[in-house]
């Protein structure tokens, strides 16, 4: 497992339009996915101890956020032949366990991981109501490790960006295991 973290935010950048399955079998594009204020684009998987540490306050920071006209996608770009633990049969698993209200998609040709430029599970892009870049830090401060009471980050700076427009102009890159990359036959 390689940890990375994230670049820090390139402020303006607009978002990369993408159409990708589903776990719920639709293809979803960006414009379906964004809210009136923002959108939150994440990249997770199944298995990274990173994604599993946080996934709880994930579901309950997107969930505050629909309060704030942000909406939320995830996208799975892992290769799921090496990692069977990211399968679209457990991205279906896990998105009912902890009862995602976001779509969960599958990048089955890891064009769109390459296209945002993520780099690791968890990545957090968040953009504003124009969706252009204003967010591109963690979660919050407990690494891997479960700290339900850490300060929350990713929440408060998308509510701002919801608010205002802009994002906070400091930011901590988030960290986690690397996108596992297919092989080149």
């Amino acid at each position: 497992m390689v940890r990375l973290e994230t670049p820090v935010c390139d402020f303006g950048q607009p978002a990369i339009d993408f159409a990708l399955p589903g776990i719920d079998g639709k293809i979803w594009t960006l414009s379906e996915c964004a809210g009136e204020k923002g959108l939150l684009v994440m990249f997770i998987c199944n298995h990274c101890p990173y994604v599993k540490a946080v996934m709880e306050r994930i579901v309950r920071d997107t969930r505050e956020l629909l309060d704030y006209g942000v909406k939320s996608v995830a996208i799975m770009s892992n290769d799921a032949t090496e990692y069977p633990e990211d399968s679209f049969e457990n991205m279906q698993k896990v998105a009912r366990d902890y009862g995602f209200s976001f779509p969960y998609l599958v990048d089955e040709t890891q064009e769109i991981a390459k296209a945002y430029g993520a780099v690791c599970t968890p990545d957090f892009f968040g953009y504003n109501a124009d969706l252009k870049l204003q967010y591109r830090g963690r979660l919050d401060a407990s690494r891997k490790e479960t700290a339900p009471d850490a300060p929350r980050d990713l929440f408060e700076a998308m509510k701002q960006v919801a608010l205002t427009g802009q994002g906070p102009r400091e930011q901590i890159p988030s960290m986690g295991c690397s996108i596992k990359w297919k092989t080149e036959a």
